[in-house]
């Protein structure tokens, strides 16, 4: 019988392993203790509601739990989490908005004008109080996607498995992204500079 700390040095796909193996309830929790916290706090930031984030955890766990058999180790165990997590939100907010507001119909019927990237510095260089108004105005979608490269640093390659897109795709939506951003910095901020 392993112990807690017996289980903290075991590696994520050691314990995916052993749960495939014994289905051992203990070693799915020690994967829940592992990253449930994390879970909930990537829920919280796109749900925005504390009850909806501590129920999406629980639905996301189930689901891992019921289609662990396919992670198959192409990837990180938490790379896998968490687009299972996006995945979950991101549907979430789809049936909780079922239509858009003006303002971001405006910004994606914007025309393409991604020629000239915007630079990683601007967005990182922007006023805290900017970027958060700023980020709330972006389509969910956008808004992860930099949220993903920038607070999370993950690489293009993760983001691509986690929003299902080649990475030439990925690259050019976070481009896009940082577009639409920048667009509405200036639409809401031009005259405050």
């Amino acid at each position: 019988m392993n112990t807690q700390a017996q289980y903290k040095e075991l590696s994520d796909v050691e314990l995916v392993r052993m749960y495939l193996q014994t289905h051992n309830d203990s070693h799915f929790n020690a994967l829940y203790r592992r990253y449930a916290a994390k879970v909930y706090g990537k829920c919280y930031s796109i749900l925005k509601d504390t009850e909806l984030a501590h129920d999406a955890v629980q639905d996301i766990f189930i689901k891992v739990m019921t289609s662990i058999a396919g992670f198959g180790e192409k990837s990180q165990f938490s790379t896998w989490l968490y687009s299972i997590t996006y995945n979950y939100c991101i549907d979430s907010v789809r049936k909780k908005k079922k239509e858009k507001t003006m303002f971001a119909e405006d910004i994606e019927r914007a025309p393409d004008v991604a020629d000239e990237e915007v630079p990683d510095e601007y967005l990182m260089e922007m006023d805290v109080k900017y970027l958060k108004r700023v980020l709330e105005e972006l389509p969910e979608g956008d808004k992860l996607v930099l949220l993903m490269k920038y607070q999370d640093d993950m690489s293009i390659k993760e983001i691509a498995d986690i929003v299902n897109k080649t990475e030439s795709a990925t690259k050019m939506k976070i481009k896009r992204a940082k577009q639409k951003a920048f667009e509405i910095f200036e639409k809401l901020y031009k005259n405050e500079r």
